[in-house]
C-alpha cells in the first residue's frame, strides 16, 4: 500500500516493538473548503491578561480561522485526542489536532506517527545522535527510533484546539 506522504518527504522509519499502548488518535478526515468561511468578530483591541483594561465598544474586522489556523489546505487533517500522554505540551484527552502531512518531521516539533499500525502523537527529538518520540509525560518513556518494526512520520500537529 503506497502512502502520498512519501512523496512529501515522510520517509518511514522503523521501531522496535513497545509493548506500550500508544496515544490514540481518530482521523477525522481532510479538511474540505467546499463552505466559503465565516468571517467571526474580532475586538478592536487585545485582552489584557494581566490588570483590567477598558473594553472599546467597536468591532474592527472579521477573522477567519481557517485563514489563521489552516497553511495547506489540501494536506490538513483534523484528529480527535485519546490518552494523556502529551499532557506536558499542553494537549490533552479529546482535544482537537491540526495536523498538515506537508510539513517537515524535524526534531523539536510534535508529529503524528503510525506505530503497530495505530496512530500516535508524540514530541521528534534527536538523542545522542538518534531519533526518538517523545511523550510529554514522566510516565511514558521515550521511544527510540530503531530497526525492528516499521514507523511513518505522518504529519506535524500545528494546533491543538481544546476547551478551557
Amino acid at each position: 500500500m503506497s502512502d502520498p506522504a512519501l512523496g512529501q518527504g515522510l520517509a518511514p522509519l522503523t521501531l522496535p516493538p513497545l509493548g506500550l499502548a500508544p496515544l490514540q488518535l481518530a482521523c477525522l478526515g481532510p479538511l474540505r473548503l467546499e463552505r466559503p468561511g465565516r468571517l467571526l468578530p474580532l475586538a478592536g483591541d487585545s485582552v489584557a491578561a494581566g490588570f483590567p483594561s477598558p473594553a472599546d465598544d467597536y468591532i474592527e474586522a472579521g477573522i477567519d480561522l481557517n485563514d489563521h489556523l489552516i497553511r495547506h489546505p489540501n494536506s490538513t487533517f483534523f484528529l480527535r485526542v485519546s490518552g494523556d500522554s502529551m499532557t506536558g505540551a499542553g494537549i490533552h484527552h479529546g482535544d482537537l489536532l491540526i495536523v498538515d502531512r506537508s510539513l517537515d518531521p524535524r526534531p523539536g516539533r510534535i508529529v503524528v506517527a503510525v506505530l503497530e499500525g495505530a496512530f500516535t502523537l508524540k514530541r521528534l527529538s534527536r538523542h545522542q545522535g538518534r531519533l526518538r518520540l517523545e511523550a510529554a509525560h514522566p510516565a511514558y518513556p521515550p521511544l527510540e527510533l530503531g530497526d525492528a518494526e516499521e514507523t511513518l512520520l505522518w504529519g506535524v500537529a500545528t494546533h491543538a484546539i481544546h476547551p478551557l
